[in-house]
């Protein structure tokens, strides 16, 4: 619960007050009932995720604490969000790496692509170190997806700076944007210290070249995937189809099987587009 960070545009430290890591024991205990009662997923969920542990009295990481989840009979896949690029390290990729039930995604924030507007943040990293991040995850989990949030149109941010935004979305190619213009919260840094001076206009004018941007890259990446099988968790119907996620979360569709919620199977993909994929079941039978 809670975060340390006080980027000047977040609520959060506010709201929900400083770091506090439950115990290693305690969230054990919790998914291994979870786990008894069919639960085939689970996502270890904090503000920053990957600071697990550094404010408890025992020495433990996110890595540990994955690796103690991985050894819960039952699971099929884990997952963990949100990340701060300031606590990923080999130690945690190298867990992500060696688990087989942990799922090779990453979500991992950038929220600006130049170094000015991320000091103005209190991003605590400079575009090239988020580079070197994402290179150094890819090398040590190869395949891995990568997903990531982004704030566009933060005081004083110029057409400039929303371009080296552009270019990094562009060279790094991600599965997932989660893109935002940027609102004024009442009680943060920036709503007491920074003029929201980019104008609405120009914010949803960034907002939709950024969405245009990434449908193509996502479009393309997908395109691959064309005849391939895929994992699936199948986690309910939706009009008419079964709808799933991929280990790489990617959203999977299919009409054929019955009764397929929970189940893990595999699906070949017969169609694809930017925000999901089509199929067919290959086989009705779960892998787990």
């Amino acid at each position: 619960h809670g975060c340390d960070e006080f980027c000047t545009f977040c609520i959060i430290p506010y709201r929900r007050g400083r770091q506090k890591s439950r115990g290693v024991d305690d969230i054990v205990h919790e998914i291994s009932l979870l786990s008894e009662r069919g639960v085939k997923e689970v996502t270890l969920l904090g503000q920053t995720v990957d600071a697990y542990g550094h404010d408890l009295d025992e020495n433990v990481d996110l890595g540990d604490l994955l690796r103690e989840v991985h050894s819960i009979s039952g699971l099929s896949r884990i997952r963990f969000l949100t990340s701060h690029p300031r606590y990923m390290t080999d130690s945690i990729i190298q867990s992500v790496a060696e688990l087989p039930n942990v799922c090779e995604h990453f979500n991992l924030p950038f929220q600006a692509g130049d170094d000015d507007i991320l000091r103005d943040m209190r991003r605590s990293y400079s575009s090239d170190e988020y580079r070197s991040l994402v290179q150094g995850i890819r090398d040590m989990v190869p395949g891995a997806s990568i997903s990531t949030d982004v704030i566009v149109g933060f005081p004083g941010e110029t057409d400039r700076q929303f371009m080296a935004t552009l270019d990094l979305i562009r060279d790094l190619r991600f599965e997932k944007v989660h893109a935002a213009a940027y609102s004024a919260r009442p009680g943060t840094i920036a709503f007491r210290k920074a003029e929201d001076n980019v104008p609405i206009e120009e914010k949803k004018s960034r907002l939709r070249a950024l969405e245009l941007l990434q449908e193509s890259i996502v479009s393309g990446t997908n395109s691959l995937l064309l005849g391939k099988s895929l994992e699936v968790l199948v986690e309910d119907s939706h009009k008419g189809q079964w709808r799933g996620r991929t280990r790489s979360d990617k959203l999977v569709f299919f009409r054929d099987g019955d009764d397929m919620v929970g189940k893990v199977i595999d699906v070949k993909i017969s169609r694809t587009g930017p925000w999901s994929l089509e199929g067919e079941l290959i086989s009705a039978e779960s892998k787990i």
